[in-house]
């Protein structure tokens, strides 16, 4: 009841900051630079698996576009997608060891991305089993972001908590080239050149960015070359060709997470395991994908798409151990829609599926100093998703009242064989059917209301079915008591525009969510002497809300707010422990808070662009970032303090003839707070801390011409 009361009056104070303003219906966007927009009229994404109008689509999704944070910093993942509600990053080093998590999911992962679809161009980053890492994304490279926050289960593979697609900017009138040039404290430089070729029907990006920085802790630097290419060919109106291209290469190094004395006595100092065995990560991987879609029918009401890629990945993982991957990797998509009207009634039918292979040897050393010898074992590890799925929208009362259903069957295994010890062989199957049902009434033509309910199924990721001594089958490679992750999501929500005449508050984007999430065997890790290793909790209750708000206070000046609410407890889970004596215990953790989420999320910020001459635009933006304070561990056991980050940007945005010349720059963590930035959870040593950036600048200077 107390949560119920809670929950109210939150919703009520958000309503209530929601200027009095007319219900438009006009077909309104914002241009302005950097400022996070809900373009519900004109904005057309394609991560909800069909091309679809923001305002027709019954659950949250947002798209940026590069215009939206062009004079920000864009090192990492957070810089840019903080303005987004609903959406948590924890960023350790950079780019390359980013925690994203929507509504909790993801919030698990102690490596890489968990519970989130990671998609470039349409095309899977995520594996087979869900994990992702995202060296490959270029800020450079893209045109658009699109994200959609909630349970996508019945579209995507393991993708409970949403989908994010990173989409290159292949889109652009004519001929270009730019030079782009950033830099910044603890000796952060990122160099790099982008090219676009327009002929006719014919479009050509390529892209290469070279990511250097020194870290502002000690055992903490990382180096990357990325490289983009994208050729578009339109053989017909209603047809294209994609071909797309990456190689990514670098290192990074890891200072390890610190103990609670450890931290307050000096934040950044890097743990003494992690430093005298020089964890590290080192990484090349490559893909190349084909995309083909083409419309067809009398009045080209179908579509095919179909698509097909390979990825090549090298991996260099340094712990207590010295591991090397090498994955080959296969994919492919295929989805067919047909738009039809029965009674004067539009109807969308879509029907696809997925097949996603990966296989390869690692291979396991001593490391010794940070340096690799005497290899004492060798497993070939082979992990497979099919899937197909459908949806279908459906009109109910014309252009006002919707319903959209649809549902996916997955089947994800994992084969490992070991090379020395054939008797440790194992496979494991997880597979499961997810429904969706969605509804959406327009109250005009630009505002919309919705509701959702859907299961989702979370496989484990292949570092997570990692089998650990005192398991039911200690002497296998796959942990045979960890399960699939289940849930039960629902959502309702508001979204869209109020436009009004007035020279104040004219115009306003928003999106209102609350959400309810049932979860069975949540999958949870622990650390044991910086091993890492994962366990199902009973029964997890997620309740929270999503807010997010633009506001056009006069021209040219913008006040945009994202807020998350987050409650999210263990209703049950009792926990079986075994010490070293293999006694066993255990520990009730039933009402316990979810560790590594924080209650409150708050993102404001104000930003200004001004015309100063036909040739020069100004650009100004003060932003705000709250984390309330968020528990270490299951146990709850202690937690990290609240925090705020003040960053301050300026720009200008020269335009002369054929000739532009931005030139920005910044200071992050004004204030200089000292910040637990990312939470190592469930650490046995009590190792939960790593402090986030201090206080920093940052300067960039693009040079571009347009043929």
């Amino acid at each position: 009841m107390k949560n119920l009361i809670k929950i109210s009056s939150i919703i009520i104070i958000l309503l209530f900051i929601v200027p009095g303003q007319s219900f438009g219906q006009t077909d309104t966007t914002v241009t302005d630079p950097d400022t996070l927009q809900y373009e519900t009229d004109e904005v057309v994404v394609t991560a909800t698996r069909v091309q679809k109008k923001i305002i027709d689509i019954p659950y949250p999704v947002a798209r940026l576009k590069t215009t939206q944070y062009k004079f920000d910093r864009k090192v990492s993942i957070s810089d840019v997608l903080t303005p987004v509600p609903g959406l948590f990053m924890q960023s350790r080093y950079g780019n390359h060891d980013v925690r994203i998590s929507i509504r909790g999911f993801g919030s698990r992962s102690n490596t890489g991305i968990r519970g989130v679809r990671i998609l470039l161009d349409g095309i899977p980053e995520s594996e087979p089993d869900g994990q992702t890492r995202i060296e490959a994304i270029d800020f450079n490279a893209l045109g658009s972001i699109e994200i959609v926050k909630g349970n996508s289960s019945s579209l995507y593979t393991n993708a409970p908590g949403g989908v994010i697609n990173f989409i290159s900017d292949i889109n652009y009138p004519s001929s270009f080239a730019v030079l782009h040039n950033e830099m910044g404290e603890f000796g952060m430089h990122r160099n790099g050149f982008k090219v676009g070729i327009r002929s006719g029907n014919v479009g050509f990006l390529t892209t290469y960015t070279y990511h250097n920085y020194n870290g502002y802790r000690p055992h903490s630097s990382d180096y990357w070359h990325i490289l983009n290419s994208f050729l578009e060919i339109m053989p017909g109106e209603h047809s294209s060709f994609q071909t797309m291209f990456y190689f990514v290469n670098g290192m990074i190094r890891l200072p390890g997470s610190l103990t609670r004395e450890e931290f307050d006595a000096n934040p950044y100092a890097p743990a003494k395991t992690e430093k005298d065995f020089d964890f590290r990560r080192e990484s090349k991987k490559g893909r190349l994908g084909l995309k083909y879609t083409t419309e067809f029918g009398s009045s080209y009401n179908n579509e095919l798409e179909l698509t097909a890629y390979g990825t090549i990945k090298y991996f260099e993982r340094l712990s207590r151990n010295y591991r090397i991957m090498n994955r080959y990797g296969l994919g492919a998509s295929a989805r067919w829609t047909n738009r039809s009207e029965f009674f004067g009634l539009k109807n969308e039918f879509s029907l696809g599926g997925d097949l996603l292979y990966q296989t390869g040897p690692i291979e396991w050393y001593n490391n010794i100093g940070g340096t690799r010898e005497n290899l004492y074992d060798v497993s070939d590890e082979t992990i497979g998703n099919s899937g197909a799925f459908f949806l279908n929208t459906t009109e109910l009362i014309r252009n006002k009242f919707s319903i959209l259903i649809s549902g996916r069957y997955d089947r994800v295994y994992f084969d490992q064989k070991n090379r020395i010890n054939e008797s440790m062989n194992d496979e494991r199957i997880f597979e499961d059917f997810t429904p969706k049902v969605a509804f959406s009434y327009k109250l005009t033509p630009s505002i919309a209301l919705y509701t959702s309910y859907g299961l989702s199924f979370d496989s484990p990721a292949g570092n997570e079915m990692d089998n650990f001594p005192t398991s039911s089958s200690p002497g296998t490679l796959l942990n045979p008591d960890l399960q699939a992750q289940e849930s039960k999501n629902f959502e309702v929500g508001i979204k869209g525009q109020l436009i009004s005449e007035r020279r104040f508050f004219s115009n306003l984007f928003f999106e209102l969510t609350f959400f309810n999430i049932i979860i069975e065997n949540e999958i949870v890790p622990y650390e044991v002497f910086s091993d890492f290793y994962f366990r199902n909790a009973a029964e997890t209750n997620r309740t929270g809300i999503e807010f997010g708000a633009n506001i056009e206070l006069v021209k040219g000046l913008n006040l945009n707010a994202a807020y998350t609410y987050s409650n999210f407890s263990y209703n049950n889970y009792l926990l079986a422990s075994v010490d070293s004596l293999l006694q066993v215990s255990y520990k009730d953790y039933s009402g316990n808070i979810v560790p590594s989420v924080p209650e409150h999320n708050l993102y404001t910020a104000v930003s200004y662009a001004h015309p100063i001459t036909p040739y020069l635009t100004g650009f100004a933006k003060v932003s705000n970032l709250y984390i309330s304070e968020m528990f270490v561990d299951d146990a709850n056991s202690d937690k990290t303090d609240s925090y705020s980050l003040v960053n301050l940007t300026l720009g200008f945005d020269f335009l002369f003839n054929r000739f532009n010349l931005l030139l920005s720059g910044g200071i992050n963590n004004l204030l200089d707070e000292t910040y637990a930035a990312f939470i190592n959870i469930n650490s046995s040593s009590g190792r939960f801390f790593e402090a986030g950036e201090p206080r920093s600048y940052f300067v960039t200077l693009n040079l571009g011409y347009n043929f």
